[in-house]
């Protein structure tokens, strides 16, 4: 049997596009594979991809140049825009005080790698801007980085040299992070447990999330208010979801209702204002609700699915009119809102409501109520944002600095995800779309850029000069990440859990939240990431693009 045409379709050097194909193909999926092996506890994840694309590219195989730019522009396109998609949201909301500090010490650490950077270059003399460019993105593991410095150099000799650099950074990258991690427990002499303590007592008066409660109205001056009269009286948010009056009926209050000595209210109140109202209005009482209320008033979650809803304010609704309902709170991606009645809603958005069920039903007709439809891509928003991303991209901002086709569809994504509701574009995403179109993008990338570096990676990569790429990767990840975990826990006294959650996050570096995570096992790290994470990978783009351009 004549096997020829399979060698041929396997082998080396042969740039017919079904050859490119099972090249991508073999690249991402071994890639991919390897990539979930654990050492340590510790994984490379996707990025295992890029080694397996240099590995091939090091024996030979080759990809057409022209098709090879466009995979890598294409997957690099898709990877950003989805993860503006993603952190967008949270990106404008990390600036207020909660996150503050958090984000100022990831600024720093970035500001440190800069600098670390500048003097590498002026002191060793030999290194290029390029390669230490590249040497700095898989130092602080972070691709996107990479990938904006690339596309802002666009030489394809420098653009290898980028890739060689960041490829010999990042295994001691994702160590020095975790390793930083245990210089700063041990400097401190952190007990993990204790720390962990803490954090729960903290959570135990927080003042984040809606509090629940039931509240006797004693105080005679409120006697015969309506709610609208106690908001003004109070001055702070809140809703009252069922009232019981002095004869044990139960009723849905409205604005008008009129509360008297004697009521028991089901209220759902921001943490800071339950201590206002509770001295304004009564002390709490116990009342098990679902045994006192009628069987026809029931408690539902009704999802926003229709497109014309998004971006709306939850009083526009106007539920108690229409339907006699009461709304208590919004759940948006697993955090509980306050029901207030300027909230904007989006689409996804889970509305806990209290009534009669026919009514729920009408009210879930209208707004959509359907998980199918949140599965649907918003194909149009997706395209129109990478449209406009591009162009974005292309204007010159002066002395020939371009956002280029990273920074573009990033700044406009954020945008989009925060601002689109108000061009009635709909930009919610179920997650496992947005991880297809954000694992797809980078897998491209990452497997283009290992081919086109592989030819030449071993005879530089496993030199000196591949040696001192080592050397500076390991210094670029460790020492920033001592300062700013001295500064965050000696000056700051932050939490040792939020130190490993901003060290993570500020080097956009998953594979070390994940040991963050398992090994304190709590949610903190998490969210501390979370928080610097957005504008962490903004500075991080505009960080790369703006050494590329100072030492073009």
């Amino acid at each position: 049997m004549d096997l020829n045409w399979l060698l041929d379709l396997l082998g080396p050097h042969n740039m017919a596009l079904a050859n490119t194909l099972v090249l991508y193909s073999f690249v991402i999926a071994a890639g991919v594979f390897l990539g979930k092996i654990k050492v340590g506890g510790v994984s490379l994840g996707v990025t295992f991809v890029l080694f397996m694309g240099i590995l091939m590219g090091h024996f030979g195989y080759e990809v057409n140049p022209e098709v090879l730019k466009f995979i890598r522009e294409f997957g690099l396109i898709l990877f950003i825009f989805s993860i503006g998609i993603q952190v967008g949201p949270g990106f404008f909301s990390s600036f207020k005080k909660g996150g503050m500090t958090l984000n100022g010490l990831a600024m720093l650490g970035i500001g440190l790698n800069v600098i670390i950077v500048l003097v590498i270059y002026y002191l060793d003399g030999n290194t290029s801007m390029n390669a230490l460019v590249g040497v700095m993105s898989g130092a602080v593991t972070n691709t996107p980085g990479l990938a904006a410095a690339q596309q802002t150099a666009g030489d394809p000799e420098a653009i290898n040299t980028m890739s060689m650099g960041y490829a010999a950074a990042y295994p001691l990258g994702v160590c020095g992070i975790i390793g930083a991690m245990f210089v700063i427990k041990g400097l401190f002499s952190i007990k993990v447990d204790k720390e962990v303590k803490a954090i729960e007592a903290e959570n135990d008066n927080a003042r984040t999330k809606p509090n629940m409660l039931s509240i006797e109205v004693t105080n005679q001056l409120i006697n015969g208010k309506s709610l609208f009269e106690l908001h003004d009286i109070i001055q702070c948010d809140f809703v009252i979801s069922r009232l019981m009056d002095s004869s044990g009926n139960i009723i849905i209050p409205t604005s008008k209702t009129q509360v008297r000595v004697g009521d028991k209210l089901f209220c759902i109140i921001s943490q800071p204002d339950t201590h206002r109202f509770e001295s304004f209005v009564g002390p709490r009482t116990e009342v098990n609700w679902e045994e006192v209320t009628p069987s026809q008033v029931v408690s539902r979650r009704i999802v926003i699915t229709k497109s014309k809803y998004n971006g709306v304010t939850l009083g526009s609704l106007r539920l108690h009119a229409g339907y006699s309902l009461n709304a208590t709170r919004v759940n948006r991606a697993g955090i509980d809102l306050l029901a207030s009645p300027d909230l904007r809603l989006q689409l996804g958005d889970r509305i806990t409501v209290v009534g009669d069920l026919n009514d729920i039903d009408r009210l879930a007709n209208r707004l959509g109520n359907s998980m199918k439809r949140l599965n649907e891509p918003n194909m149009i928003t997706i395209f129109v944002g990478i449209m406009f991303g591009i162009i974005l991209g292309s204007i010159n901002l002066g002395w020939g600095m371009k956002l280029g086709l990273a920074g573009g569809p990033l700044v406009v994504a954020i945008l989009l995800s925060r601002f689109g509701y108000k061009f009635k574009l709909v930009t919610y995403t179920s997650s496992s779309a947005s991880l297809l179109m954000r694992e797809l993008g980078i897998c491209l990338f990452l497997a283009s850029v290992g081919i086109a570096s592989g030819k030449d990676f071993a005879s530089i990569v496993f030199s000196n000069t591949g040696m001192w790429w080592v050397i500076w990767g390991f210094i670029i990840t460790f020492v920033p990440l001592v300062i700013v975990g001295c500064v965050a826990r000696g000056f700051y006294k932050v939490n040792f859990l939020s130190i490993m959650g901003l060290m993570s996050g500020g080097y956009t570096d998953p594979p070390a939240l994940a040991y963050a995570g398992s090994s304190t096992a709590s949610d903190v790290p998490a969210v501390a990431y979370s928080t610097v994470y957005p504008l962490s990978m903004f500075l991080r783009v505009v960080a790369a693009q703006g050494l590329v351009l100072a030492f073009m």
